[in-house]
């Protein structure tokens, strides 16, 4: 096997992808090199070994302008199987560089290297980039911040003094490789040990009486910051405030907002906020706070932890509205007590709920008006299931005899070993017919009943009833420019979480949400199709439901799947494959040259929740 130097792959890489989009970016190329390694930290007395990017927790933010090329050399030198999807991102006919294991590509095993190259063409403002293996992402992520073509002063809101990146996060006090395991087959429950902001603790706490760095924001009186929010956590929605501030929301994943006024904002993992904060309260030190929120009893109770960071304004002689200038004083004292707002308790959902209900699209919208066209209607349940470790046959409930699985419409996903030979993107591209062999997910559940019964969360005969599942590759089909309406209905199968759905490479409209079962009959009345936010990854209410409508208009397999990472584990997950328009700027390119192969002898790397690998059983795949 002839073996490319890494100069050139590169430019074989970047050289294809221009010539094959239709429209290649006008902006610039900006490239980036992530070095996937493991670093000893050390939190709460203890040191870890975690996987990281360039020595960062969290990891480079990558900054561009709308039109821009960006090109990413990925060399993994950590023990694990990786890939890094770029999430939000569209990769409008470049599916090939969406980043899932064994979905549209083949991982880069240890001691390899690949280089990703995609546009940001048509998009503004917060994303994010993670790793898309297992529980990795808890430590393999960072920003991606998309400006205007024409600068920051054609935002279409005050201009701001300063942009920070606020990334929410975990700190987990375990082998991630581990906790994967344990979720995906029933052996155990792990927690996080913290909450985190932008990597730290924060003085909620210490180690041998030593209190934990907080992260800190300096301001300035009068100024106006913006707060890009990601909520990158494996586990968490939280629910943020800054005592004596209050935000105003002006976009969300990416897509701008009309600007919405709250001292509380609720972002869901996966999910970016865009807020701005005016610097205008008493000079002082006041208290950043991240808290989570999670389902009642007789759910199972999870720990919970909150971080906090703090704002501080820099001169302590400033008044309202004022300004730094001569002869002002140095930083606040850290002395000085910090203010601390009151948070939402923990089993407090509702509020989650009425913000996201609050959320419109900038109007007049910058997105394209909402389809007023309906091809297809999908009603999927999202719940937990289960299917004997032996035989078609044993006792559920909770039962010993069984694996518990997360499921979208009675179906776990899983790999197929035919996808020993390539992902399945290239399954679909090469037309090899094995798709038609996989399963298809159904328009709706297999059987209707009270998705929403309290009385399925705790382990009953009832709920053993309904609890038998089965594990399968389901994909869905659709034909360019299908317009499709997806109802998400949450169950209270032996839980009642939310559910943080996030849909690769396309964008959708949330026509409304609603709490019980959905009713077509009713509820399409509540629709909004006029300003209806537009979002990547839209959360499904505790015992509720949301009504989402996209178009399929970008060719490829993309993922959809739960952003609770034990629920992706678990298997709550599918792949819409959307088939090429009738012309060349609506069909696939074809991948490129120097695309990853997969090592087929005892195809070590074909789990997509996997992500055990070793040296010796992965040879370099990135030659041609």
């Amino acid at each position: 096997m002839e073996r490319r130097s890494f100069p050139a792959l590169v430019a074989a890489t970047v050289i294809l992808f221009l010539s094959a989009t239709a429209q290649p970016a006008a902006g610039a190329i900006v490239e980036h090199t992530f070095i996937v390694g493991q670093m000893n930290m050390t939190h709460l007395c203890k040191e870890m070994l975690v996987t990281v990017v360039n020595g960062q927790l969290p990891g480079p933010v990558i900054e561009v302008t709308e039109g821009d090329t960006v090109v990413v050399h990925v060399v993994n030198k950590s023990p694990y199987n990786i890939t890094i999807h770029w999430h939000g991102v569209k990769q409008q006919l470049n599916c090939w560089a969406d980043g899932v294991p064994m979905i549209t590509q083949c991982p880069i095993g240890p001691n390899n290297n690949f280089t990703y190259t995609f546009n940001v063409t048509g998009q503004e403002g917060t994303l994010w980039w993670h790793a898309h293996v297992a529980y990795l992402r808890g430590t393999l992520h960072g920003a991606i911040i998309i400006r205007p073509r024409h600068g920051v002063s054609s935002y279409p809101f005050p201009e701001p003094h300063r942009e920070i990146p606020i990334v929410l996060g975990e700190w987990w006090q375990m082998d991630l490789q581990k906790a994967s395991m344990d979720i995906k087959y029933s052996t155990a429950d792990d927690d996080p040990s913290a909450a985190t902001i932008n990597g730290k603790l924060g003085d909620l706490y210490n180690c041998s009486g030593v209190k934990e760095d907080g992260f800190v924001l300096d301001v300035e009186a009068g100024k106006t910051y913006l707060l890009r929010i990601i909520n990158a956590a494996l586990f968490y929605e939280y629910y943020i405030r800054i005592a004596g501030h209050k935000f105003t929301v002006v976009a969300a994943d990416a897509n701008y907002v009309s600007p919405l006024t709250t001292d509380l904002l609720a972002v869901a993992p996966g999910q970016t906020l865009d807020a701005l904060v005016v610097a205008n309260a008493a000079p002082g030190r006041y208290y950043m706070v991240a808290s989570p929120n999670q389902p009642p009893k007789p759910d199972f109770q999870h720990p919970t932890f909150t971080t906090r960071g703090i704002v501080q304004y820099t001169n302590e002689n400033h008044s309202n509205g004022g300004s730094s200038g001569p002869g002002a004083e140095g930083p606040l004292s850290r002395n000085l007590s910090v203010v601390a707002p009151e948070m939402p308790d923990e089993h407090d959902t509702m509020t989650s709920y009425y913000f996201h209900g609050k959320l419109t699209a900038l109007h007049p919208s910058r997105s394209l008006p909402v389809p007023a066209r309906v091809d297809e209607h999908l009603l999927i349940a999202l719940g937990l299931g289960s299917v004997c470790k032996r035989g078609q046959s044993c006792n559920r409930g909770e039962s010993e005899e069984t694996f518990t699985l997360a499921t979208m419409n009675n179906i776990s996903f899983e790999l197929p070993a035919a996808t020993a030979a390539g992902p399945l993107l290239e399954a679909h591209y090469y037309n090899t017919g094995s798709l038609d062999m996989l399963r298809e997910l159904p328009d709706r559940p297999p059987r209707m009943y009270n998705f929403t019964d309290p009385s399925l969360i705790p382990s009953g005969p009832r709920e053993a009833s309904l609890e038998a599942t089965s594990k399968a590759t389901i994909v869905r089909r659709f034909r360019h420019g299908t317009v499709v309406e997806v109802v998400f209905q949450s169950t209270a199968m032996w839980q009642s979480d939310s559910n943080p759905m996030h849909l690769h490479g396309h964008d959708m409209f949330v026509l409304a949400q609603g709490l019980g079962n959905y009713n077509a009959a009713t509820d399409v009345a509540k629709y909004n199709l006029v300003d209806p936010p537009v979002r990547n990854t839209v959360l499904v209410p505790r015992l509720g439901w949301v009504a989402v409508r996209f178009v399929a208009n970008n060719p490829g397999a993309w993922f959809v799947h739960c952003h609770f990472s034990f629920h992706l584990s678990m298997g709550m997950a599918a792949v819409f494959v959307v088939e090429d328009g009738p012309t060349v700027n609506t069909s696939l390119p074809p991948p490129p040259a120097d695309f990853l192969t997969c090592y087929r002898k005892n195809n070590p790397v074909a789990d997509e929740f996997d992500i055990r690998s070793t040296k010796s059983e992965i040879p370099d795949v990135t030659g041609a």
